[in-house]
């Protein structure tokens, strides 16, 4: 039998070369955090830009839109109607294309397509809801028959106009800024390059040891 003493001998060695197996195993245990995906098929919310000021203004316009097309559509009798079949036109397509660029927006969608520049999207969509609910408003309040759906209807759409107008202001500053920036890198980028490649012109050792 084996002594206290062997037995704590045993015990020792056994420690350290279960201690040198854990050390030489590459499955070695971590405590680093797992990130866990958030949402379906890894999809979040990113509630800065809801926050933010395009967000709240992306979130206005749909209102306004469908606060608008719903009024329209309560009309059970127009003579003429073109004014208010184009009215409807505008503010049913304002609702979609604009819910559309909200949902990209506000779920990074649109960082998964990068080929389409977003901001310029979003800078047209903005102008031509601007020009056309402006039409759309203008043209049925000259041909509305005082119902109040109509009223209603005239009253949401320069609202929605207005908004959509402040969208394409900041929309344009943004895009200014965007393209100010990046002339500014790129032509950074060519000092750089300019300079690095004087610096090889004036230094003899670098081009023999390219040779």
């Amino acid at each position: 039998m084996r002594s206290g003493d062997d037995l704590e001998g045993f015990d020792g060695e056994a420690s350290s070369t279960s201690m040198i197996s854990g050390a030489s195993s590459p499955y070695q245990p971590t405590t680093e955090p797992v990130s866990q995906r958030r949402g379906l098929g890894g999809l979040r919310c990113d509630l800065d830009y809801l926050r933010g000021t395009f967000g709240r203004i992306k979130l206005a316009e749909v209102v306004l839109a469908l606060i608008a097309f719903i009024c329209i559509e309560t009309i059970m009798e127009c003579s003429p109607c073109e004014g208010l079949y184009f009215f409807e036109f505008v503010s049913c397509s304002a609702l979609v294309v604009t819910g559309v660029l909200l949902l990209m927006f506000s779920l990074n969608l649109h960082t998964r397509i990068p080929q389409i520049n977003w901001n310029l999207t979003d800078l047209v969509n903005t102008g031509l809801s601007t020009f056309f609910f402006f039409i759309a408003s203008v043209v049925l309040a000259a041909l509305n028959h005082k119902t109040g759906a109509e009223i209603a209807a005239v009253i949401f759409g320069f609202l929605a106009m207005a908004v959509y107008a402040v969208n394409t202001y900041l929309a344009i500053k943004k895009w200014r800024m965007n393209s100010r920036q990046q002339s500014s890198r790129q032509t950074s980028d060519y000092i750089r390059a300019r300079t690095e490649s004087r610096e090889v012109d004036h230094r003899p050792e670098i081009q023999r040891l390219d040779a």
